[in-house]
Formats: structure tokens, C-alpha cells, sequence
């Protein structure tokens, strides 16, 4: 599954399309230079049981890194992800 980012500044989101539709989603908000809160993520019964919403929260983690900064899950989903790889909590 590629996933694709838009951002324009303000808000953005990492995304899945297939066929030009919209099948995964999750919405983020800049919160200064060093920070995002992730405060959505939705995934299609198309792509249930995938591991789409992982993948997702995944490469958030990466642009996190990539761009040296923080993540603030609001996100009930993206905040379980968090809550169960280690690994991310040194991006919270």
C-alpha cells in the first residue's frame, strides 16, 4: 500500500487511495515548528483487517523523525499505536 501526505502548513494527512478514492486517512494539525497532533484517523471496510491504520501511524512516525519533531496523538487510535510501540515514545 503506498501512502501519500498532503500538507499545506497548517494541517495535513497521510492518506491511501485506490482507484481515486480515498480509502484511509489520517488528519493531522501543526502545533508550532516542532509539533503535530494527530486528531483523526479513518480507515474503509475495504481495507479492514490490513493494517492500514498501523501503516499510517507508521509513517507519521517516519515524517516525525524525518523532520525532527514531536507527536501528539489525540486520536484514539493513532494514541493506542503509541501506547503499544515502544519504539515511537521518543517522538511524544
Amino acid at each position: 500500500m503506498e501512502i501519500l501526505q498532503s500538507d499545506d502548513g497548517k494541517k495535513g494527512a497521510f492518506y491511501i487511495e485506490q482507484n481515486g478514492e480515498r480509502v484511509a486517512e489520517m488528519t493531522y494539525v501543526w502545533a508550532g515548528n516542532a509539533k503535530f497532533i494527530i486528531d483523526h484517523t479513518e480507515v474503509s471496510d475495504k481495507l479492514a483487517g490490513k493494517g492500514a491504520g498501523k501503516q499510517l501511524v507508521a509513517k507519521a512516525v517516519e515524517f516525525a523523525r524525518d523532520k525532527d519533531v514531536k507527536i501528539m496523538p489525540l486520536c484514539p487510535f493513532a494514541n493506542s499505536v503509541f501506547k503499544k510501540v515502544a519504539a515511537y515514545s521518543d517522538l511524544l
